[in-house]
């Protein structure tokens, strides 16, 4: 899933509008929960050299998302999932977007993080 299809789909299934934070980093958007504002998910562009010790310089589009504690270890073993970027890594995980992560385990990871964070 792309980052214009995942954001279209967080809005149709959790009446969530993105918004951006920080002028500075203008693809940098969260979703928040609208009963008590807090995040369930938060997509970024940042440098994969970021998420894996590759060097690489490219940009890649990640989802954070939060998960049960137990879940992390495990869920880090598949391609494309890394301890969370700018999130407590017990709890958060990130997603690149360009992995071939399945669609349906990442609809389950967001409705996951909608439920741990209501």
């Amino acid at each position: 899933m792309n980052r214009k299809e995942l954001i279209n789909y967080i809005k149709e299934n959790y009446n969530a509008e993105p918004e951006c934070l920080w002028i500075k980093y203008p693809n940098y958007i969260v979703f928040r929960h609208n009963n008590n504002s807090k995040w369930f998910a938060a997509i970024m562009d940042v440098l994969e050299s970021k998420l894996s010790d590759n060097g690489s310089r490219n940009m890649v589009d990640v989802i954070n998302l939060k998960v049960m504690p137990n879940l992390t270890g495990s869920l880090r073993l598949k391609k494309g999932v890394y301890p969370a970027y700018h999130m407590n890594k017990e709890h958060w995980i990130s997603i690149s977007l360009s992995s071939e992560f399945d669609d349906n385990e990442l609809k389950s990871l967001i409705s996951e993080s909608y439920n741990l964070t209501q």
